[in-house]
């Protein structure tokens, strides 16, 4: 059994970005501008790592943070503002949202070229058509992960647990993609699939994607399996220092002994997720200046 550490990779992808800045021309940076509504505490820990990690790789970023009360009309019209400034390359809305402003629409009002979150409509369109601009960032940093330890994807069977735009749709479309890193076979499970446990026991690797504290457990995983955990939940632990621990949708001491490849919880995914991020924006800049430069 070997660790996926997602930290070493994402440090690697970090520095990466960070080099493909400082070779930019003219002293020019790329910048995102960060879109919070209201003061979620996890929110607010997720756009503060990610304006840390923008500065590290001399990425320009701007933390626009609205009140949770902003009318729905006011945050479309800041996301549309934004997409027509040419100084920023990319544009983040931190989600979830406030009930009282529909998620798809808000989406919808970022420019596709500046999506760099990956879930405007038109870029998962372009997914799903094999020809991917912008792909979600967690996804994007399983792959990046199966990549970097020579993980095989092609012709094995992949399992999604869970269906969400945000991670399992969009991880099936990109393991189905022609090349390196896809060409697999996928099933995506979902709370309504009968007998989970019989189908994930059955994948070559099993990415776990349903938010359920320690769900998939060692009966549900074969031997020599590549289990991916994007699962980060708080479970009340007496015997914690704080009270509590994080863990992830895999019961990581049962399952781990079992399998080739694991992702820990913390220090899996999530640093990959930031990461791309990071990517994602460099590569809005470089399409942006590409498109500003044939178009002179």
């Amino acid at each position: 059994m070997e660790i996926l550490d997602g930290k070493k990779i994402a440090a690697e992808v970090q520095d990466e970005v960070k080099t493909q800045v400082q070779k930019l021309p003219g002293g020019e940076h790329p910048s995102i501008t960060l879109v919070q509504v209201g003061d979620d505490p996890a929110s607010s820990v997720y756009v503060k790592s990610k304006v840390r990690m923008s500065e590290y790789c001399g990425i320009l970023s701007r933390h626009l943070h609205l009140p949770g009360d902003v009318s729905e009309k006011d945050l479309l019209d800041t996301l549309r503002r934004l997409g027509d400034d040419p100084g920023v390359n990319g544009i983040l809305l931190q989600l979830p949202v406030p009930d009282h402003i529909d998620q798809d629409r808000a989406i919808a009002a970022i420019r596709p070229e500046k999506d760099v979150d990956g879930f405007h409509p038109e870029n998962a369109g372009l997914l799903a058509a094999g020809k991917p601009r912008f792909v979600p960032c967690t996804p994007l940093g399983i792959r990046e992960l199966f990549l970097r330890y020579s993980i095989e994807t092609s012709g094995r069977h992949v399992v999604v647990v869970g269906r969400s735009i945000v991670v399992g749709k969009p991880l099936a479309l990109l393991m189905m993609l022609k090349g390196r890193g896809g060409d697999a076979t996928v099933t995506v499970c979902h709370s309504k699939t009968r007998d989970i446990g019989a189908i994930t026991a059955s994948a070559d690797i099993v990415v776990a994607a349903m938010g359920k504290p320690r769900f998939l457990t060692a009966g549900m995983v074969k031997e020599g399996a590549v289990v991916v955990d994007v699962g980060i939940s708080r479970v009340n632990d007496p015997a914690a220092k704080k009270g509590y621990r994080i863990v992830g949708d895999v019961d990581f001491d049962g399952v781990a002994p079992k399998t080739s490849f694991i992702t820990p919880v913390p220090g899996g995914v999530g640093p990959m997720t930031v990461a791309m991020l990071m990517s994602n924006t460099m590569k809005a800049y470089s399409l942006q200046v590409g498109a500003s430069n044939a178009a002179r």
